[in-house]
């Protein structure tokens, strides 16, 4: 299995980054992975139905947040680090700092 459409470096747009770090299922991702890096799809603790975590993997993806790893039937989930930092310097950093001052949870 190839792995999932995400947008390219230069198609990254701060308005989708921002709208999907806004949503706190989404954040509580992103925090999981910051702390404990790639992922499997079904490793997330977050609280919702599968159908509705891989609706927020999906809107992570399609703004560059995250890149899905297929492997076999594996879907791994990594954090977009370097090309966010270099795209929009310190907003993840910020991002994730607010949301930790804010509990979070990760």
């Amino acid at each position: 299995m190839p792995n999932l459409d995400e947008p390219l470096l230069e198609a990254i747009d701060l308005p989708a980054v921002l709208h999907a770090l806004s949503d706190p299922t989404r954040l509580a991702v992103v925090r999981q992975i910051q702390v404990d890096g790639e992922r499997l799809c079904g490793a997330f603790e977050v609280g919702v139905a599968k159908s509705t975590l891989s609706q927020h993997l999906r809107v992570l993806r399609e703004a560059g947040v995250t890149r899905t790893r297929c492997r076999g039937n594996q879907r791994w989930v990594s954090l977009r680090r370097e090309d966010l930092d270099r795209l929009f310097p310190g907003l993840l950093d910020v991002v994730l700092s607010a949301a930790a001052r804010s509990d979070v949870p990760a």
